[in-house]
């Protein structure tokens, strides 16, 4: 969907610098003007391309940053005296260093949301057709997962506290209104079929849920944790069977290519139900084991099949960040399992998991580093009508147009 305001609407609605350049005329014929030399300079400085390209898939970044920190504050944890070698050397984690990157994904995501929050006061229009579309609107929940794990791998606020609650609240309240609009349509006579619009970024607004159980669990309020459990789980349900089944006309047969890394996000929706049913249960049962067998065998499946991902892999896009959050809450499950079980084996799993979690992260920031430019004025490539990634080109989720209405 393109902008409906023009290049000096734009300017003119903006809050810009005012910077005027007098420039004497070089003769009769190349004369700058000072209107003119005002506008090259105010796009310059102007936030516009910025909050244009901007859109909930950003977000990917922040689910990789804050889920890093809980894993690191998980690691770090001090472990009983009977804890195998391998978890009692997790144990010498440097506190500083997860200081320092729970820091980083505090700013980040802070400086996300402010920019997003500009969007939507600004650019209302993209936002409304980014809710439209059956990818974009997945990842309107990615913004207030993020501030949850946050929350939960915050070094300063206790879950015991009232501002635990108080936070909680605010991040999950519109996850529920999100879940009302989008599973409503599911469920009632709407125009959002779930079997036309399933893809596996529809598995966001799962964990969204099952990460609100966990962070209500650990405070303590049992029967909102199941409430929110039974919620995501339902819906996981009916997306696992549709997304496996791949019904003709089904959105996920029309994913581009440069949009395939989303496919790890089958590993993130039973390792947080795992993780989830654990905080609910006290204890890692045979439930979150389960859950964790099944994330682990999907894993297994899509690093079986290196091919799929090697389309997405020859440039550098801001899909690449899709990796990293499913790795790390595996490594996260494979933590607490292995802390229930003790065995070599489970520790050894939590150790390669762990590390290769780490490294991903590692090597996506470097990446992002010396692609910022690109990043900034990039975005990702439309939803194509072809599943062999055909529409590869340029164009953000929510400037194309939607192919569902609401």
């Amino acid at each position: 969907m393109g902008d409906e305001y023009s290049d000096h609407q734009m300017i003119k609605s903006q809050p810009q610098f005012e910077v005027v350049i007098v420039e004497p005329p070089i003769d009769d014929h190349h004369t700058i003007t000072k209107p003119q030399s005002q506008i090259v300079i105010k796009r310059s400085l102007s936030l516009t391309p910025i909050l244009t390209s901007l859109h909930a898939g950003y977000f990917r970044i922040t689910l990789s940053l804050c889920s890093q920190a809980l894993l690191w504050k998980t690691l770090g944890k001090s472990p009983p005296s009977d804890a195998h070698a391998i978890r009692r050397l997790f144990s010498l984690l440097p506190s500083t260093a997860f200081a320092i990157l729970w820091s980083i994904a505090l700013f980040t995501l802070a400086l996300l949301s402010l920019l997003y929050i500009l969007r939507c006061l600004l650019h209302f229009q993209r936002v409304k057709s980014e809710f439209l579309h059956h990818v974009g609107v997945n990842y309107l929940f990615a913004p207030f997962i993020s501030w949850l794990l946050l929350l939960q791998s915050s070094p300063f606020i206790a879950p015991e506290s009232t501002y635990y609650s108080v936070l909680w609240w605010v991040f999950v309240v519109p996850v529920i209104v999100l879940d009302i609009k989008i599973y409503g349509q599911w469920f009632t006579k709407g125009k959002r079929f779930v079997s036309a619009v399933a893809n596996p970024t529809s598995q966001i607004s799962v964990i969204g849920n099952l990460v609100a159980a966990r962070a209500a669990a650990q405070m303590g309020w049992g029967e909102t944790a199941i409430c929110m459990f039974s919620l995501g789980m339902a819906h996981y349900l009916v997306l696992f069977v549709t997304l496996y089944q791949r019904l003709a006309g089904n959105a996920s047969n029309n994913l581009p290519a440069m949009l395939r890394p989303v496919f790890f996000l089958f590993i993130a929706a039973p390792s947080i139900a795992s993780l989830a049913w654990n905080a609910i249960s006290g204890t890692y049962d045979n439930v979150s084991k389960m859950l964790f067998f099944l994330s682990l065998f999907l894993f297994m499946s899509l690093v079986s099949r290196p091919t799929l991902f090697r389309k997405a892999m020859r440039k550098f896009s801001l899909a690449w960040w899709a990796y990293s959050f499913p790795l790390t809450v595996l490594a996260l499950a494979s933590a607490e399992y292995a802390q229930d079980v003790n065995s070599g084996v489970a520790h050894a799993m939590m150790l390669i998991l762990s590390v290769l979690s780490v490294l991903v992260a590692l090597a996506l920031m470097a990446f992002t580093a010396f692609n910022t430019y690109v990043l900034l004025l990039d975005s990702d490539p439309k939803p194509s009508a072809s599943s062999d990634g055909g529409g590869q080109g340029g164009g953000d989720l929510d400037s194309s147009s939607p192919s569902v209405s609401s």
